[in-house]
């Protein structure tokens, strides 16, 4: 039997074509019609998709219409994947198949068009891999074999043909073994003539043994800058990625005064399993073995591999997402939309292959409306090995509760994919503009916030720092880890942070060390004391803020479980939030002082909010406040902790307009105002908050006092945007809440009809 051929066709089609006799070769050639009937929705799908392989295009799942008696799917359409105009790739094609579930249980064609308006013709034909198999008898229907599990080719599979992509996938053979000369061991002492050979030689050797090799560190003559040694690591070392797992296994050459390289430093060792490998079936070129020198100030760290043009890339721009995940997805999209007017989704198309998926709800995106001043891109995928990229858009609502404000599974870690991640973000969220936004460190992360939102403060995810820090500060002298721990979280001001920085770097003669400098560039980044003037809605500095959905999705949660793992993980956090706004709106908090303003807050702030100012209201009693300057208007203070004389900061009050600053910056942070304010509040007899101290977005009805401020301070198109969100919310509610029963049912309606009379 000659052997089965596989063609490159979409996620889940396989198209076979077999010498041998296939029994139910009339599957194949029967047409659709009206009345034509099947036993499932399912197989009407394998059908239609056996059809359009032999016509010449492929299907998608389209509208589906439910019950209005028990909400059960009474009929689906089945479309052309070229239907619609939501991608690039798409036409309008109007053919399609609906089926109709009959009383029978049977389902059946009611609604057929077969016409077309673009051209048909199988694809990818001819450069497809060929899998060696041993005779198998024929299946007995193709709707069998589409039913199979899909076949994923990765690349050459022992015929000695190669796959488009140049990638083979490969187990670890013994030195030798291919007919080679066997590579020597890499040894102290071992003499190149140059520092690319030297590069050359350890890399074949990983490859041989079973293991990658990235550029390390390198370092420069004093004298007159010139190189005098390289470091070439395994892929696994550091901890930038979750791919990599610290290994210490290294190889470091010097260069010797006659111009040779030796290697002077070895360490064979791995941390981790060798063994099967993916690497470039062909060789690097001899520009693509030169060495990036300039780019990152001698620290080259970049994952490189050669496609077949021969150009190098980064590993970051092949896609991460696994084909069989788009069906799925797309499938859930367009059932939520049925469900859900406000629900959004995008996906990005790249020379027609999709590539980042954006999606968002109605509720999330009236929730930026309200608590889109800062937000989180949580990709803590990263810190692990990981099944789908799957990232989260989260805000903090007026509960201090994290709020979901979009998902995403991102392609890949190149600017070009987070450009257009948040891009897409901000159009779904009707150009919500965040005044911060909290995320990873990468360079390309940067270069896209400062592209989609230059206003915006970008604050590093702790998680990435603590991962830096830990492995660049290992090799330094316990004396210095703990001087840089004091100037990090202990300067108070910005000249002392940067003549204690200046100070530390010279006392240890580190002002060559490239990770250090680039810290010190991007403070306004990660140090606390640059950070607490700008608004973070509280989260705390220096702590990892937790995912949304916890360990219930991750990067690690197969496609089988992804979606009811989301949808329950989703529904559990809105429930909590509910509940919290039902004890707001229902229950009291208690006074501790028989103060107006604790009275003002309490009725107010929800109770989260009014326990963080309560406890700033009583921590006041405990400070003392001296008036040490006043000109015209203005009067500072200097309020200070009893019996501590190092708790203490200056006050600045304004008469004019009530306006007040205090050096904690609390107030600038958190949205909160602080207990050194509240002193000086109380010397001067000021009774309630001033209400440009009490932020909206705190309050128990925040929906509706954002949508009133924000009159005046958002376009025409922000604000329908407000209010759409927000009338949608409330219809929501009244529509949840009076379906659980026939008397509800006819209250809310009753309130509806009444509520229309009035707008009317």
């Amino acid at each position: 039997m000659n052997p089965m051929v596989v063609n490159a066709f979409p996620v889940g089609i396989v198209h076979v074509i077999n010498s041998g006799n296939v029994e139910s070769e009339g599957d194949l050639r029967m047409e659709p019609s009206v009345g034509l009937e099947f036993n499932s929705s399912d197989e009407a799908r394998d059908f239609y998709g056996l059809y359009a392989m032999r016509v010449g295009f492929k299907i998608r799942t389209g509208q589906l219409y439910r019950s209005r008696r028990d909400g059960s799917v009474s009929s689906r359409r089945f479309v052309c994947s070229k239907e619609g105009f939501q991608l690039n790739s798409r036409t309008g094609c109007p053919a399609f198949i609906r089926v109709q579930r009959r009383d029978s249980g049977k389902w059946v064609i009611d609604q057929i068009q077969k016409d077309h308006n673009h051209e048909l013709g199988l694809e990818g034909e001819n450069n497809s891999p060929v899998l060696q198999q041993k005779p198998a008898v024929a299946p007995k229907s193709l709707v069998e074999v589409l039913r199979r599990p899909k076949v994923k080719l990765l690349g050459q599979i022992e015929n000695g043909g190669s796959s488009p992509s140049g990638i083979i996938n490969f187990k670890r053979q013994k030195r030798g073994g291919d007919g080679r000369q066997p590579l020597p061991e890499p040894y102290t002492g071992l003499e190149f003539n140059t520092a690319n050979e030297a590069y050359e030689y350890y890399q074949s050797y990983a490859e041989s043994v079973g293991f990658q090799v990235r550029i390390g560190q390198l370092f420069r003559s004093k004298n007159d800058g010139s190189i005098t040694s390289r470091r070439f690591v395994c892929s696994k070392e550091g901890f930038q990625h979750p791919s990599r797992v610290g290994c210490g296994a290294f190889m470091r050459i010097k260069k010797k005064d006659s111009g040779s390289w030796m290697v002077d430093r070895l360490n064979k060792d791995h941390n981790h399993d060798l063994g099967e490998q993916t690497v470039y079936v062909n060789k690097f070129s001899t520009a693509s073995k030169k060495f990036i020198e300039e780019e990152t100030n001698g620290m080259v760290s970049m994952d490189l591999g050669e496609m077949n043009t021969g150009k190098l890339i980064k590993r970051s721009r092949e896609s991460k997402i696994g084909t069989d995940w788009y069906p799925v997805l797309l499938e859930y999209f367009q059932t939520r939309q049925a469900e859900d007017t406000g629900f959004f989704y995008s996906v990005e198309v790249d020379n027609g292959s999709c590539r980042s998926v954006f999606w968002a709800d109605g509720r999330s995106r009236y929730s930026c409306s309200q608590f889109g001043d800062v937000v989180i891109l949580d990709t803590s995928y990263r810190k692990s090995n990981y099944v789908v990229p799957f990232a989260t858009f989260v805000g903090v609502n007026h509960h201090k509760q994290p709020v979901l404000l979009g998902s995403a599974l991102i392609a890949n870690e190149s600017k070009e994919c987070f450009t257009w991640l948040f891009q897409t973000w901000f159009k779904a969220m009707s150009c919500c503009r965040p005044k911060s936004i909290i995320a990873d460190q990468d360079m390309a992360i940067q270069q896209a916030i400062t592209e989609v939102f230059p206003r915006a403060h970008h604050r590093f995810s702790s998680w990435q720092i603590r991962a830096k820090e830990r492995e660049n500060l290992r090799s330094m002298p316990i004396e210095f880890r703990y001087e840089y721990e004091k100037c990090i979280y202990e300067s108070q001001t910005t000249v002392e942070f940067n003549t204690t920085w200046n100070s530390l770097v010279n006392k240890y003669n580190l002002k060559g060390n490239a990770w250090l400098q680039q810290m010190y560039d991007k403070r306004e980044s990660w140090v606390p004391l640059y950070l607490r003037g700008k608004f973070f809605a509280g989260i705390p500095i220096g702590e990892t803020v937790e995912s949304f959905f916890g360990t219930q999705v991750n990067g690690q949660t197969p496609l089988r479980e992804f979606i009811p793992r989301y949808e329950q993980g989703l529904e559990q956090c809105r429930e909590d939030e509910r509940k919290e706004d039902f004890n707001s709106f229902n229950l009291q908090s208690f006074s501790q002082t028989k103060e107006a303003i604790e009275e003002q807050c309490r009725r107010l702030y929800t109770f989260t909010i009014f326990k963080i100012f309560q406890d700033e209201l009583l921590q006041s009693y405990s400070y003392i406040g001296i008036k040490t300057y006043e000109e015209g208007t203005i009067c500072r203070y200097l309020v200070r902790r009893s019996g501590n004389e190092n708790d203490k900061h200056a006050v600045t009050f304004s008469a004019v307009n009530l306006s007040v600053n205090c050096s904690c910056q609390m107030f600038e942070f958190e949205g909160v105002l602080c207990r050194h304010v509240l002193k000086v509040f109380k010397l001067l007899n000021i009774r309630e908050l001033p209400s440009q101290y009490i932020l909206p977005r705190w309050l128990r009805n925040a929906e509706y006092r954002i949508l009133c401020g924000a009159e005046s301070r958002v376009s025409s198109q922000e604000l329908k945007a407000f209010m759409t969100w927000s009338l949608r919310e409330t219809a929501c509610k009244y529509v949840e809440c009076g379906t659980t029963s026939v008397e509800k049912y006819k209250l809310a309606y009753e309130i509806m009809r009444e509520g229309g009379k009035r707008l009317y």
